[in-house]
């Protein structure tokens, strides 16, 4: 069953995402040479995010899962499917798809 009401970088069903995916989804994410890729990537609109702030938006580091075809457009939590954004650009991508813009961008 489709939880409706899920929270922003949650799994299709609401709930949280493993480790191993969490891991997973910041491997895809830009890695910026001369910085830790452990602890720092961006986005694909280039923000910045860090490794330890990791669902946390009161950070400006902060970052989330996001469904690059969006739950509500029939996207599921398959990798290819899931792509790490700082949080305020998928709080601003929401459910927009195909198209929609950056918030934050480098």
């Amino acid at each position: 069953m489709l939880f409706i009401n899920r929270k922003p970088g949650s799994s299709r069903d609401g709930g949280s995402f493993s480790g191993v995916t969490v891991q997973a989804v910041w491997n895809k994410a830009q890695i910026v040479p001369g910085y830790d890729s452990s602890a720092w990537r961006k986005d694909q609109c280039g923000a910045w995010m860090a490794w330890a702030a990791y669902g946390k938006t009161n950070s400006q580091y902060g970052w989330e899962i996001d469904h690059i075809r969006p739950v509500a457009h029939g996207g599921g939590d398959e990798l290819s499917n899931l792509q790490a954004l700082q949080w305020e650009n998928n709080r601003h991508k929401a459910d927009s798809y195909p198209k929609w813009y950056c918030k934050i961008r480098a």
